[in-house]
């Protein structure tokens, strides 16, 4: 630490319309991928707290489901859970998508981010996809969207204004000794970011037919005597037919979601992986809030 710079440590909230760039942004934040990522709203469900340490601040940044207009119970909770993040935090960080014009969505959101008490940034994200002049109707139009203490422009892909962006919310966040171990990455379990990957893996390959109807749930990860891990996971979806999509002709489609997810969890597990997957029928489970409450996709209180 700095001799005469305080130690700051607090929260930060990403927030946003899907797809606005927050898990992407919080992985470039990283270094490493921790949050999934795919073009399908709702792909974030569960809040994620992925810890940054620097010389002279810890910060925590939270992942937040999209905020979106919901269609059954399980929406309405992704909706609170991400809404109940930000009197919670130290800061708040709306995302906008700048190759998107500036919305009635986006508009929605700055009203609930405008009521926040904490210091707030406006962050224009995607910039790499964006033309100047477009960037600046962009930003024209997306700081009435609520009273920011800053704004700044940011490509979390090709790492442009990342560390920028980190600054910023550091200078902002309260003195304070760390929230978290120096060597702690997340406050995901195993088991969570496991489930995480493979979810990603079923959205990039079957986004079609059957993205909001997934759920997974890993149910074990055992070491095995050579260093392997065995994983059991099973995949759960509403109808019969989104059960055929998954498994494919054969058992192809789910031998090609093993195969796509294996390297994330060895990469995070550090060790060769056994994955068994399954695939489960819950018919409505989206509408059953016990459902919802035992996937753990509830908001917490």
């Amino acid at each position: 630490m700095s001799e005469n710079k305080p130690f700051r440590s607090g929260f930060v909230a990403l927030v946003g319309r899907p797809n606005a760039g927050k898990s992407t942004l919080l992985n470039a934040c990283m270094g490493e991928r921790l949050a999934i990522t795919s073009p399908v709203a709702q792909t974030t469900r569960k809040r994620l707290r992925a810890v940054v340490n620097t010389p002279d601040s810890q910060i925590v940044i939270v992942d937040t489901p999209g905020l979106h207009k919901p269609k059954d119970a399980l929406g309405k909770e992704l909706n609170r859970a991400a809404l109940g993040e930000l009197s919670d935090v130290d800061v708040v960080a709306m995302l906008v998508d700048s190759t998107k014009p500036v919305g009635t969505g986006d508009e929605w959101v700055g009203t609930h981010v405008d009521h926040a008490r904490a210091p707030k940034i406006l962050v224009l994200t995607k910039a790499d996809l964006t033309k100047s002049e477009q960037m600046a109707a962009q930003l024209e139009a997306a700081e009435k969207l609520a009273h920011f203490d800053d704004v700044i422009v940011t490509s979390a892909t090709e790492g442009f204004n990342v560390d920028a962006f980190l600054r910023l919310v550091s200078d902002k966040l309260p003195e304070g000794p760390r929230w978290f171990p120096e060597g702690m990455d997340s406050d995901a379990t195993e088991e969570d970011l496991v489930s995480e990957f493979i979810r990603e893996k079923v959205l990039l390959n079957c986004r079609d037919e059957v993205p909001h109807s997934v759920a997974v749930v890993c149910n074990d990860i055992v070491w095995k005597k050579g260093g392997h891990a065995s994983v059991s996971a099973t995949i759960l979806v509403e109808r019969d037919g989104q059960k055929g999509i998954i498994v494919g002709k054969g058992g192809s489609m789910i031998k090609k979601i093993g195969m796509t997810a294996r390297p994330d969890i060895e990469r995070l597990l550090g060790g060769k992986v056994f994955l068994e997957l399954r695939v489960q029928v819950r018919p409505q489970w989206r509408r059953d809030q016990n459902e919802i409450r035992r996937l753990g996709y509830e908001a917490a209180e």
